[in-house]
């Protein structure tokens, strides 16, 4: 737990491990921007009218601040720098990239379909974890769901593509907690990257912090009350053959207060093979991705190094080839 960011005294320094040279550094930008938001409830970035009701969202948002204020103590057995494990809290202080380590800790939670598996090894406090953790996830997959339908249907492809073993492997869950940084200037709360599995539900906390890559540049996210925030995973990208990209992102810290966020990940199931779907294939239009099943994909992006250049994630071609 000594590694754990949000354990330690209030820091007044930066520790030199944090400090990026200067041209890594998140450079200063007047370009604030609102996504585009899509509301579920009419006839079809950012979703409002999701079907995650307020109060469930509320209470999630509630109790994940609740269990990073317990004492160390009540969370030192869930520590762990295995990354095998499905159920424990580490720090980004292990991701370093030529030294450099990013602000942030982590609660990673995986829940299978149907809830409520008594061998689902969560944290029992605070006490209304559990409860609250599962109403959440079952809402926010059934809304995950609903926009793997609805952008199939505007693919024009079955509604169902994406069901099945595609979707259908654990929905893992980062509780992710940046403490207040003494100097963000200088460091990062999460390098640039793009997530690797098909599709991400963020509820983002109305504290900013969310930057996105666009034109060779970096936007500030601006955030939306009741909204969550998607992105398209690698996995849809390779799906669609590049049509739909996984946008890269990134975070910025804080000089004066935390900022917890949740992101929700629908995830393929290990063994599924996954590749260029035919109906986005053609001969002018050739496979641009190997396909691969998700743990050999998984095991092939660990090799990229995080944060090195703004390109370097988000050419996933180039990543596949080259590996």
């Amino acid at each position: 737990m000594e590694k754990m960011l949000h354990s330690a005294p209030i820091h007044t320094n930066l520790p030199d491990c944090f400090v990026f040279p200067a041209d890594k550094r998140p450079q200063a930008t007047a370009a604030v921007v609102s996504l585009p938001i899509i509301d579920l409830s009419r006839s079809r970035d950012e979703v409002v009218n999701h079907g995650v009701s307020e109060q469930v969202m509320q209470d999630m948002e509630d109790v994940c601040q609740e269990f990073f204020q317990l004492p160390a103590a009540a969370k030192v057995g869930l520590f762990s720098e295995d990354t095998q494990k499905t159920t424990r809290i580490y720090s980004s202080t292990m991701f370093d990239t030529g030294g450099e380590r990013y602000w942030r800790d982590c609660l990673r939670l995986a829940c299978s379909f149907p809830v409520g598996d008594s061998a689902m090894a969560w944290p029992d406090k605070p006490q209304r974890l559990r409860e609250v953790v599962e109403k959440f996830t079952v809402q926010t997959r059934g809304m995950g769901k609903e926009i793997l339908r609805l952008l199939c249907e505007g693919l024009g492809i079955p509604h169902d593509y994406l069901e099945g073993d595609i979707s259908g492997g654990d929905v893992v869950l980062h509780v992710n907690h940046y403490p207040p940084c003494p100097d963000p200037s200088t460091t990062l709360g999460l390098p640039p990257h793009c997530d690797r599995n098909l599709l991400t539900l963020l509820l983002p906390s109305m504290v900013p912090g969310l930057e996105v890559a666009y034109k060779g540049d970096w936007i500030k996210v601006r955030p939306v009350p009741n909204a969550f925030v998607v992105n398209f995973g690698c996995q849809l990208e390779v799906v669609t053959n590049g049509l739909l990209k996984s946008i890269e992102h990134r975070v910025v810290t804080n000089l004066g207060v935390a900022r917890t966020t949740v992101a929700t990940f629908i995830m393929p199931t290990a063994d599924c093979l996954i590749g260029p779907a035919v109906e986005f294939l053609s001969e002018d239009n050739p496979p641009c991705y190997r396909t691969l099943t998700f743990s050999e994909f998984n095991r092939i992006y660990s090799v990229v190094k995080l944060g090195s250049s703004l390109n370097l994630t988000t050419n996933l071609k180039k990543v596949q080839k080259e590996t």
